[in-house]
């Protein structure tokens, strides 16, 4: 056990930031109408989507059936994948939208996790946003609220039957299960996240000379968790659609 004043291994990366004065977990904010903004959420947020949104643009108007360019190649694979994992999980058929809605959540949440390898000095005002907990808690809330109503309309009221379980009494369980979801789905991908933004925090502190190596490691570490982590939330997505299967096709 750490005393007072005693650092070990076993300490976490928020005490070491906090130690060595640096806050994290702190964002300029913004109060209108009485409702608070953390201003750098919202601009990483934004820009995110604009890339998105721009990606989406630039290759519908030079997407073609003839030999595809290296960005057509990449999104066509990431789609088939998509396709085949919610064709496994949940069928084309019963909620088609599931294929768009897990791209444009992966390529999403993937952009706003690349935003860890900006230069420090920018990060005042263009974080991840994914390392803003409001953000992943939108994010799974939205998606397990999708889910339900999907399912409400796909089955009706037999859609409930599920939280009865393989057998009744198991009821507790599987509804204390569907209320963990949001928070299990939103609090991975954001733990990732912020705890890289706190640790390149933790390496400005050095010299100049020696930061730059260990920077650059962590912030290649950082593409490959930010990856990972956009893989995990939009697999969890299609997995947990599985759920509005009609009965026949939940039994098959």
């Amino acid at each position: 056990m750490n005393g007072p004043g005693m650092s070990g291994p076993g300490m976490s990366d928020t005490v070491l930031a906090a130690e060595s004065g640096v806050e994290v977990g702190v964002h300029p904010e913004l109060s209108v109408l009485g409702l608070t903004f953390n201003v750098d959420t919202v601009i990483s947020t934004v820009i995110a989507g604009a890339i998105v949104v721009g990606l989406a643009l630039y290759l519908r108007a030079r997407s073609t059936s003839g030999v595809p360019s290296g960005i057509q190649l990449a999104f066509e694979t990431v789609t088939n994948q998509i396709e085949r994992q919610v064709e496994e999980n949940v069928g084309i058929r019963t909620a088609p939208f599931v294929v768009p809605l897990a791209i444009a959540l992966f390529v999403f949440i993937l952009v706003s996790n690349w935003f860890a390898i900006l230069p420090h000095a920018v990060e005042e005002y263009v974080r991840p946003p994914t390392s803003d907990v409001n953000l992943t808690f939108a994010l799974a809330f939205f998606v397990i609220i999708l889910i339900h109503v999907t399912g409400f309309r796909k089955r009706g009221t037999g859609y409930f039957r599920h939280f009865l379980g393989p057998v009744p009494v198991m009821a507790p369980i599987e509804i204390l299960q569907e209320i963990v979801r949001p928070f299990s789905l939103s609090l991975r991908l954001f733990g990732n996240i912020f705890a890289g933004t706190v640790m390149v925090s933790i390496l400005a502190l050095l010299p100049a000379y020696a930061a730059w190596l260990p920077t650059a490691a962590w912030k290649l570490f950082d593409l490959a968790i930010g990856l990972i982590q956009a893989v995990i939330f939009a697999v969890l997505t299609i997995v947990y659609f599985s759920g509005v299967r009609p009965d026949e096709e939940a039994t098959h």
